[in-house]
Formats: structure tokens, C-alpha cells, sequence
């Protein structure tokens, strides 16, 4: 059983709602059919009939009075009620629904932003992120090729703190949705200080705050991608290791690392990118990419079934 086949079994019969505010796109109504067949998810493909009008003034109005002192007018609020992603969003936030799935038309930082404000931050990090779920084929590495990347979607130069924050959104994911035990990379060019860098400093410093914060969990960095992964390299470059050349979780440095990463497996390796999944938030959301499949969206409702 691959992946895939392991996140919808688990996600079967949990019965979890999930808001798809795309109803206009052919992909979602297709989603939703399979979803219902296989019993994934009880999927709410928001039509305009199915909006309350009198639930969206009171959505508006708490909206309005959260965020008019930054400087948001109330005519603002209602232009972006005028369509179905900020009430979906608010549907989360008020336990109408338990997750939202969307990006099939927007864009990532406009699915960022609405569930950001609408759904609210995980007091724990106060930070949003993003991972992929990568089932690569015939691979050695990883869980047998299954590995979490991220962040691939928001953050673009994450500092120490965020980048521990990250790792650990990550690693509760890997464990909750995956079943796997996290073993953590903290990707860079560089592995244990074999380049003196600000870079490299900075990654280190995030593996510091990670074993303070989170020591239960396996980590290590900085370390390149083939120490984290290949046994061979781990022996030579840093035999001691505490996730022994197994990292299932990579840690990109950056925002480009980590968006240019996960491409190139999911193209090169013929991979299965799922996501990008939000983390931080108060109750889960996925992103799509605008060149969605069916499938991608019928597995990121899954995804966020399990996570609900």
C-alpha cells in the first residue's frame, strides 16, 4: 500500500466537513463526487445558494472589527465576502466546517492571507508555513520514499525561530496524518560547519531552538541533502548523526531552496507533490496549485480530513 492509499483509508468514514469554495471549477465538482463515493470526507461545495446571507453580515462584522485597525474599511470587508473564499474561511473559524481546501483559483498568497486572518495562528508558533507530502517512486530513501518538505509555499527567509517552527509543524504532521517517527533534516550547503556562513549559523541556531522547544524530536543540521538521506555520505560527513542518513522531513532554508526542491523531485523523480498543506494554523487548511488534478484535491481533502 503506498502513500496515498494509507491517507484514504484513514481519512474513510471519519466524516469530517470540508469546505471547497471553488464550486465554479469543473475539477472541484468532480472532487467532490469521488470523495463522497469513497467516503473520505463530507465534502460542501459552496455554491452561492448555499451562503447565508444573514451568516455573512455576521461573518463581515466579525471580520471588520478583528482587522479595522489596521486600516481595513468596512467596504474592503464586503469585497472580499463578495466571493466564496473568506466565508468558507469563516465557516473553519466557527466550527461550521472543520477544514478548507482551495487554490484550484487562487493564488497561494491569496489562500495564505484568508485563511491567516479568517482561521487564525496556532498560539504556540504565531507563524503560518507550508509542506508538500512527496511519494516519490521506487526510492530507497526517505520512508521508503516519503518524505515531508518544507516550507515550499510562504515564508521566504525564515529566521531561526520560524525555521524551528517550521521543523516542528512538520514533524506533528509526518506523525499524525503519515504515522511515521519525524526524523528531521535541516537542509544547507553545508554540513556541520564545514562552511562558516551566516547561513549555516542560522540553521544551526534552529536545531538549537528545536532540541530546546521539541526534544523529543530526531533532528539534525546543518547537513546537506545527500547526508540526510544517503548512508554512504552519512559515514563519511557526519558519522554521528542522530537520524543515521534516515531524514523523512527536510527543512529547506529558504523559500526558493524549498520551492525549486520540491519541482524538481516531483518532475524529475515523477513524485506525487500533496499540498502545499498550511501549518500554524488553528485548524487545517490546504492550498492546491492552480494546475491541480482531481486527484490532487480529492488527497489534499483527505489530508485535511485526518489533520481535522
Amino acid at each position: 500500500m503506498n502513500t496515498i492509499e494509507k491517507i484514504r483509508k484513514l481519512a474513510r468514514n471519519k466524516a469530517r466537513r470540508i469546505v471547497l469554495p471553488e464550486y465554479d471549477d469543473k475539477r472541484v465538482i468532480e472532487a467532490a463526487a469521488i470523495i463522497r463515493q469513497e467516503s473520505l470526507a463530507d465534502p460542501i461545495v459552496l455554491t452561492p445558494d448555499k451562503i447565508d446571507q444573514r451568516e455573512k453580515e455576521r461573518y463581515i462584522e466579525e471580520y471588520y472589527k478583528l482587522y479595522q485597525t489596521k486600516d481595513v474599511d468596512l467596504d474592503t470587508v464586503k469585497k472580499l465576502f463578495s466571493e466564496t473564499l473568506y466565508y468558507g474561511a469563516m465557516m473553519v473559524r466557527q466550527g461550521k466546517a472543520d477544514g478548507l481546501v482551495a487554490g484550484a483559483s487562487h493564488t497561494t498568497p491569496d489562500m495564505a492571507r484568508a485563511c491567516i486572518r479568517c482561521i487564525g495562528l496556532d498560539e504556540r508558533f504565531t507563524i503560518a508555513s507550508s509542506c508538500f507530502i512527496m511519494d516519490v517512486p521506487d526510492c530507497v530513501y526517505g520512508d521508503n520514499g516519503t518524505f515531508i518538505f518544507a516550507d515550499c509555499g510562504i515564508i521566504p527567509d525564515p529566521n531561526a525561530r520560524q525555521l524551528s517552527c517550521i521543523a516542528t509543524c512538520a514533524a506533528e504532521l509526518a506523525n499524525k496524518v503519515l504515522g511515521l517517527t519525524a526524523r528531521v533534516a535541516f537542509l544547507s550547503y553545508s554540513t556541520k560547519g564545514s562552511a562558516k556562513t551566516k547561513s549555516a549559523e542560522k540553521i544551526a541556531e534552529a536545531l538549537a531552538l528545536l532540541k530546546e522547544q521539541s526534544p523529543s524530536i530526531l533532528a539534525d543540521g546543518e547537513i546537506q541533502a545527500d547526508a540526510a538521506i544517503v548512508p554512504e555520505v552519512a559515514k563519511i560527513k557526519c558519522p554521528d548523526s542522530p537520524i543515521n542518513a534516515g531524514a523523512n522531513v527536510l527543512i529547506f532554508p529558504n523559500l526558493e531552496a524549498g520551492n525549486i526542491g520540491y519541482k524538481l523531485v516531483q518532475r524529475l523523480a515523477n513524485a506525487r507533490a500533496l499540498g502545499p498543506l498550511f501549518l500554524g494554523l488553528n485548524k487545517p487548511a490546504s492550498d492546491l496549485s492552480r494546475g491541480c488534478s482531481v486527484e490532487d484535491i480529492v488527497d489534499c481533502v483527505a489530508v485535511t480530513a485526518i489533520r481535522a
